[in-house]
């Protein structure tokens, strides 16, 4: 039971260009805050993350997995895996254990050969491809009113970034399960990176 922590807010918004996903950082036992630096975004392959809502030790499960599974089918073709061939992939494992399921909801984002793509996933296998914002979590109702009322179609890279923070910042202030840090991913066709703290608290600070 040390590993099932719950409470969550995590955003992905698609860009002109590339994926943008954020998170906050505490994870609670109930009532309990366990922990204030959960991490909730993970890289899957070199261009593709993952933010996780849940079970923490599920989602940690699950996300060894499909590294592995990347990273072997990289080797073994000499191609990265499809942003969709991961969502499904996560999708038949999530689906083969509905009687004893992963209690996780996923977002799977990042950009390929057919360009920027967000996938959400919930317990039981469900996959939709959602072509501008996602959010999931005990925050999601309040993300999604901040994503839902500034998202625009061909946001940049820059702009998509501020709505993340300003979403899962709005989040926290009134989602007890969600507190404590931002982290923040941006994936372009050239790379995936984490955002510094010092550059998404300035963002913080402007909003």
């Amino acid at each position: 039971m040390v590993e099932a922590f719950k409470g969550t807010t995590t955003v992905g918004i698609v860009c002109d260009g590339g994926v943008v996903l954020a998170s906050e950082s505490r994870a609670t036992m109930g009532s309990f805050i366990a922990s204030r630096t959960a991490k909730k975004i993970y890289q899957i392959d070199d261009l593709v993350g993952l933010t996780t809502a849940g079970v923490v030790g599920d989602a940690q499960a699950l996300v060894r997995m499909i590294q592995a599974e990347a990273r072997l089918y990289r080797m073994q073709r000499g191609e990265p895996l499809t942003i969709k061939a991961i969502t499904s992939l996560l999708s038949n494992i999530l689906s083969a254990r509905r009687y004893f399921p992963y209690l996780v909801q996923l977002v799977v984002g990042g950009v390929d050969k057919m360009g920027p793509k967000i996938f959400s996933l919930d317990a039981l296998g469900g996959q939709i491809e959602e072509h501008d914002i996602v959010s999931t979590g005990s925050g999601s109702p309040i993300a999604y009113g901040v994503l839902e009322s500034l998202y625009k179609p061909g946001l940049s890279i820059q702009d998509g970034s501020v709505l993340c923070v300003r979403a899962v910042h709005t989040a926290m202030k009134r989602d007890s399960a969600s507190g404590n840090g931002i982290a923040l991913v941006r994936i372009t066709k050239d790379r995936y990176e984490e955002v510094p703290t010092s550059e998404v608290e300035e963002i913080v600070r402007s909003l």
